[in-house]
């Protein structure tokens, strides 16, 4: 349950921080980050 709290919380920034496509791409691995971050938990 809780990796899907991460990945519904990554998803939610990316989402609301992507103003531009270079922004985006920014998101998509800070997301990523994230993701593996609490993975490796």
């Amino acid at each position: 349950m809780k990796p899907m709290i991460a990945v519904l919380i990554a998803a939610m920034m990316t989402l609301a921080g992507c103003n531009t496509v270079q922004g985006m791409g920014q998101d998509i691995q800070k997301a990523g980050s994230a993701i593996e971050r609490a993975g490796s938990k």
